[in-house]
């Protein structure tokens, strides 16, 4: 039976696709706004039976058109945390998704759907409840307005809901994703144009380079998406990071010496790095002030009793075979 994936030519669709493959899955609808058609790459080496346009899914999806579906995984949305426009922002995330899932909830197709950490704002709790949750932006207003919707709706579905607050995600096929790629991302490109990498400086209490996220491997997001799938029984929102909270100088250096070991060159420590001016801070900049979560990460207790008990990757483990994979699709 068919299983249907939006966003499917981005970062965490693209790479899910790419995992369904692998498992022998080939009937996949993928769905996805290639106005930007530089996306279309990272279906290029994916087997899909159909594409089409976001636009036209959803009415076709919600009168049976697709007949049985044996899932839906919803990774489609604006992701821009910088977007002003509210109503393009609560159109897209809010409005679509809803509609998705009222035709899950009414065909019991099982719906798995991209949510997000930026739900907890500024707060200093990740706990998947509502006293924690304070966006700071409309992109994580529009993210924690649809998981209350979610939470109404588990009340009364017959089939599976699961979302999962995506933490800092980074990995292969992110390229399109422009200022919105991941720290790796911009770190790795950084270093190969200008020989050095860029961070922040001191703000809000945290040093130079210490602003601490929980980075979590596009890697890690599939298996956990597939753990889910494999198990419709489960239900609920869940935090989807590695519950280890890193800061940014981690995921530079990683950068910088898997580059230099690449060539052939010793590692070095951060202490070194920053002396042989490889890693730079910078000044915090004023637009982000009081809009920055200068520090994430997930708790994993709703993850790790649902039976999810697969180590996650590190730092260290993940940004290293990223850059290995980015440096050999650059050769």
């Amino acid at each position: 039976m068919t299983i249907i994936v939006t966003g499917a030519a981005g970062l965490i669709g693209s790479n899910l696709v790419k995992a369904l493959n692998e498992r022998g899955e080939h009937d996949i609808i993928a769905v996805d706004n290639l106005t930007r058609a530089d996306k279309f790459r990272n279906l290029v080496d994916c087997e899909v039976s159909d594409y089409l346009d976001k636009s036209e899914f959803v009415e076709r999806f919600a009168s049976g058109y697709f007949g049985k579906i044996r899932g839906l995984f919803h990774e489609g949305a604006c992701s821009d945390t910088m977007e002003s426009d509210g109503r393009y922002m609560m159109d897209n995330n809010f409005r679509y998704s809803s509609a998705l899932l009222d035709a899950c909830i009414a065909q019991r197709v099982p719906f798995l759907y991209a949510s997000s950490a930026a739900i907890y704002g500024g707060s200093q709790t990740f706990v998947e409840n509502r006293e924690s949750e304070r966006p700071l932006n409309v992109y994580g207003y529009s993210k924690f307005l649809f998981d209350q919707i979610v939470r109404r709706r588990l009340t009364i579905a017959k089939s599976q809901i699961v979302g999962f607050r995506y933490f800092n995600v980074y990995g292969p096929r992110e390229q399109h994703k422009g200022r919105m790629a991941s720290v790796a991302f911009h770190n790795f490109n950084q270093f190969r144009a200008e020989g050095k990498v860029k961070l922040f400086g001191e703000y809000n209490g945290y040093g130079a380079g210490q602003q601490t996220r929980d980075f979590v491997s596009v890697e890690d997001v599939v298996r956990v998406n597939l753990h889910f799938f494999d198990r419709p029984q489960i239900t609920g929102i869940f935090n989807l990071g590695t519950g280890h909270a890193q800061p940014f100088n981690d995921v530079a250096s990683t950068v910088v010496n898997t580059l230099r070991a690449i060539k052939g060159e010793t590692r070095l420590s951060l202490e070194e790095l920053v002396g042989q001016g490889l890693i730079e801070y910078i000044p915090f900049p004023d637009a982000l002030r009081g809009k920055y979560q200068c520090f994430t990460e997930a708790d994993q207790t709703r993850l790790r009793a649902a039976g999810y008990t697969v180590p996650f990757l590190t730092v260290q483990q993940g940004v290293e075979r990223y850059v290995n994979w980015m440096v050999e699709g650059a050769e």
